[in-house]
């Protein structure tokens, strides 16, 4: 029987993740757990989050699950969310307590820039359509473009539409990294896919069918 351990260290809301799981994979195992032991035991380990990129990092640290969660990214199925995703590259612009950016764990080249940050142009996020600024965060349903043929796509039509809620965003460095794209005013990477690693930005357990058939990929992807 598959075991799935959503890892917990007291960022974001697990249980609807954990519960999205339960719903597509009924004879899985799925647990919430911030003890290193499961997640190195688990079959499948996934890395969700919602808040603020310097207290995830602070987290991840002030309950020792780093080692772990890097052992679980080089070794098994790996999904990250929200979070999960931006946490995988070198830094974020969001600033930590001491005002400077933020270094995360660098499995990805590129780095998290607020949606004003990306270019340089000022009429990036303006609207052509309305004249006003784009609203951040980024909130709501939004399309993703799909750059790879990868089998966590699998069932899901390109620019198939998932729910964000982000500020910030990934800018990859190395196009082989990127698995779909997003455009919101400037384009970024919403997906992220190399070995057995898959990380969203967007939020699968709240984008209805297709984010669950996402996560019903994930249970049945062979690495």
């Amino acid at each position: 029987m598959t075991s799935i351990i959503v890892v917990d260290f007291g960022m974001g809301n697990l249980r609807s993740v954990a519960k999205a799981f339960e719903h597509v994979a009924p004879k899985a195992t799925v647990r919430i757990s911030g003890d290193a032991s499961d997640i190195r035991s688990a079959d499948r380990v996934v890395l969700p989050g919602q808040g603020a990129i310097g207290g995830y990092v602070k987290a991840l640290h002030d309950t020792d699950l780093e080692p772990a969660v890097l052992e679980a990214a080089s070794s098994k199925p790996f999904l990250g969310i929200c979070l999960g995703q931006q946490v995988l590259y070198e830094s974020s612009d969001e600033h930590g307590e001491d005002g400077d950016s933020v270094k995360t764990l660098g499995l990805f080249k590129g780095q998290v820039k607020h949606f004003t940050h990306v270019s340089s142009d000022p009429q990036a996020m303006i609207d052509p359509l309305t004249g006003h600024q784009y609203s951040i965060p980024h909130m709501g349903w939004n399309q993703v473009k799909q750059t790879v043929d990868h089998p966590m796509w699998q069932g899901i039509a390109d620019m198939a539409r998932f729910y964000f809620v982000h500020s910030y965003c990934v800018q990859s460095e190395l196009d082989e990294d990127v698995a779909g794209v997003t455009k919101y005013g400037v384009e970024f990477t919403s997906a992220t896919a190399r070995d057995n690693i898959f990380a969203v930005q967007f939020h699968p357990e709240k984008s209805q069918h297709d984010g669950l058939k996402l996560l019903e990929n994930f249970v049945n992807w062979k690495i």
